[in-house]
């Protein structure tokens, strides 16, 4: 299964960027997530967060699961701005979505969240969570070339709420 192209992985972080600051605009924290066909370009679904429990990425996945097969979904990519929590990894991972892209770590959220309420991040990477399923997720994240576009996002967010 051959990977995004560098220079895609940037487009697509910064197009999920562009879907958190959608979600912060409706209301809501700045997570965004796109599913990404085999083709690396065509983008299937995307999704914004909705709330503490329904997150951009989980969302997206089940959605996804009810959409397209499982060997479709085997050959997409899940992109999203901040690395999948253990919630939402779990959900990529049964949905069967093959690979995941992220530009900033949950440590580095944390970082900039620090004990907010709203956002109580598990100090639990989502390689870690793959690591004990049967698939093979391939995981390309964090990225930092985008690292700080993500993060001046959140912090201007978290600041203020």
């Amino acid at each position: 299964m051959d990977g995004p192209t560098p220079q895609q992985v940037l487009r697509l972080l910064r197009r999920a960027n562009d879907l958190a600051r959608e979600a912060v605009a409706a209301g809501h924290h700045p997570f965004g997530a796109l599913l990404v066909a085999a083709d690396h370009e065509t983008v299937l679904m995307t999704q914004g967060n909705v709330n503490r429990v329904e997150h951009a990425e989980a969302v997206l996945a089940r959605a996804a699961f009810s959409r397209f097969s499982p060997e479709v979904l085997w050959s997409c990519t899940l992109v999203t701005t901040v690395e999948p929590c253990a919630m939402c990894a779990g959900t990529q991972y049964w949905a069967h979505i093959g690979r995941l892209v992220y530009g900033m770590s949950e440590s580095r959220l944390l970082e900039l969240t620090g004990a907010d309420p709203e956002n109580p991040t598990l100090d639990l990477p989502c390689r870690h969570v793959f690591a004990r399923g049967q698939k093979a997720v391939q995981v390309i994240g964090p990225v930092p070339e985008v690292e700080a576009e993500i993060a001046e996002l959140h912090l201007g967010f978290w600041k203020r709420s």
